[in-house]
């Protein structure tokens, strides 16, 4: 009698520009699916108090990470306000080989980047504004202190995400946040339940 392979875990990656209400949704559908957990990044930043390592991020030295990206170690990386940030390559495969489900919240090179290491188990959404008017109001309230250059660079940035959009695999445009919640969750229902 030949042993049955357990099912492989999904990757879902959300990625949306500033302001459109991503980390929003993804609290939202993580309380919906329990088989659905958060993808935990690597970080150079020390840790600070109440977090714990391999549950709020995998805290490495700088010269550890920099062996990862040396190695090819990572799916994606950041550098930014002094430390690196990444998405560690072996910790995703084993999250698939144990049949875990995942939640990334990636820029869309990340998520391209994740497409071509996991084509067959990731879903990429693309969350977008429903206009370029209405991410600006949005990000004029959320980021009232913001001045007129940092505000248009933030909005140049969108549009570049944006139009890289075609490249994924589902477009949820969130002009109503409970539908599009609705509408996600539809979407990531059904992929995980394909195998």
């Amino acid at each position: 009698m030949s042993e049955q392979k357990s099912p492989e875990g999904k990757l879902i990656v959300f990625s949306a520009p500033s302001g459109t209400g991503k980390s929003t949704i993804a609290a939202r559908i993580l309380q919906q699916f329990d088989n659905l957990k958060f993808s935990v990044s690597a970080t150079t930043r020390p840790m600070r108090e109440g977090e714990v390592d391999g549950i709020n991020y995998f805290f490495l030295s700088r010269e550890r990470f920099e062996q990862y990206i040396e190695s090819g170690g990572f799916i994606e990386y950041e550098h930014f306000f002094g430390n690196y940030y990444g998405t560690l390559l072996d910790k995703t495969r084993e999250a698939i080989d144990a049949g875990t489900h995942l939640l990334f919240d990636l820029d869309v090179k990340g998520a391209l980047n994740l497409k071509r290491f996991f084509p067959r188990n990731a879903l990429l959404i693309f969350i977008r504004p429903p206009s370029m008017e209405v991410l600006r109001e949005r990000l004029m309230l959320r980021d009232s202190e913001e001045d007129e250059a940092a505000l248009q660079e933030r909005l140049d940035r969108a549009a570049f995400e944006i139009s890289c959009s075609g490249q994924f695999d589902r477009e949820v445009v969130n002009d109503n946040l409970d539908e599009a919640v609705a509408t996600i969750s539809a979407m990531i229902g059904d992929f995980i339940s394909q195998q």
